[in-house]
């Protein structure tokens, strides 16, 4: 038990590092065509995000890997009932990475303008996508002993609707506090002001979005049991509340704010679902739990030394990259 409790802990911070880290740029994408109005200021956005972007994603397919080796059997009913969405946010990556290649070099202007639009397209469907599936994932799915009722039209629920325009929202807030932070002149005034604008809607949406999560039962379970946890959505709220000090200061702490607001969003919705990875919205005995869809313990013995081995050296590299990189 203790190793399926471990691996449900990394698993939830290898997500929560994930969005830290890639939601600001795919932000980036979201914000870039409000705030660059130029060649060299769409390049200059790209330019910031040029030595993380790809790297961010480590996280991604990281917790994909953690999932499919501690959790197969959530695996396999994540990819049985949700096989056309994961495919739509396989094929927007690939994309998103390719119109960043394309869309910043030396051809035609056609050419480029169209990768461009692409670029802020893919970073849209992905912070859509990703909503969708958390903000349904956070408050169940409506599985039941037959699968997941409805298909990809059972993610199109109120909670799936407001996490997507959430996750839009507040990626875009993450992305224009990162060009803010990286960039100056003309650029860098238009990414504050965009920041400013996108704050209190952010923040507004986030206080929907927990008192919708907290009207199910089952998500409020855990917080009633151990009130501790509240501190996270408390969390989460404060630092939104203090972007705008911040901004008005001319602070880069407002970036680090955004950090925080990102971490304790995601640790709000994973501490409400535990100990399930598929919560069922319409029983807890058709939900996917770290107990029912976990690999061996001799497994997750053999995974827990390589995770802590292995997962210190890619947060070291990553530093490393960040630091030769800060400016």
């Amino acid at each position: 038990m203790i190793y399926q409790n471990i691996w449900f802990l990394l698993w939830a911070v290898l997500w929560v590092v994930y969005f830290m880290l890639d939601g600001y740029d795919i932000g980036a994408g979201i914000v870039s065509p409000f705030v660059a109005k130029t060649d060299e200021e769409r390049l200059a956005v790209i330019r910031s995000i040029g030595p993380f972007w790809d790297g961010n994603e480590v996280w991604f397919v990281t917790a994909g890997g953690a999932t499919f080796a501690a959790f197969p059997r959530a695996y396999a009913g994540m990819f049985s009932y949700l096989y056309t969405p994961l495919l739509l946010l396989l094929f927007t990556l690939i994309l998103r990475g390719v119109s960043i290649e394309f869309g910043y070099t030396e051809a035609g202007t056609t050419w480029k303008r169209l990768w461009q639009r692409l670029f802020f397209v893919a970073s849209l469907v992905l912070a859509v996508v990703f909503g969708l599936f958390f903000g349904n994932l956070f408050r169940g799915l409506p599985i039941d002993e037959s699968g997941l009722r409805g298909g990809l039209s059972g993610l199109l629920t109120l909670s799936g609707i407001i996490a997507s325009l959430l996750f839009v929202l507040g990626f875009g807030l993450h992305g224009a506090l990162w060009v803010y932070v990286k960039t100056e002149g003309e650029l860098k005034r238009r990414a504050s002001g965009l920041a400013r604008a996108l704050s209190l809607p952010t923040l507004i949406l986030t206080v929907v979005f927990f008192v919708y999560l907290f009207l199910e039962v089952s998500f409020r379970v855990n917080y009633l049991k151990i009130p501790v946890l509240f501190i996270f959505p408390f969390c989460a709220l404060v630092p939104l509340i203090n972007v705008q000090v911040l901004l008005k200061k001319d602070s880069p702490s407002a970036f680090r704010a955004s950090m925080l607001f990102v971490f304790f969003l995601f640790a709000t919705g994973f501490a409400g679902m535990y100990p399930a990875l598929l919560p069922s919205s319409i029983s807890p005995e058709f939900s996917f739990t770290i107990y029912n869809s976990s690999s061996s313990p001799y497994t997750l013995r053999i995974m827990t030394v390589v995770a802590v081995v292995f997962v210190p050296l890619v947060v070291f590299y990553q530093a490393w990259v960040y630091r030769v990189f800060k400016r």
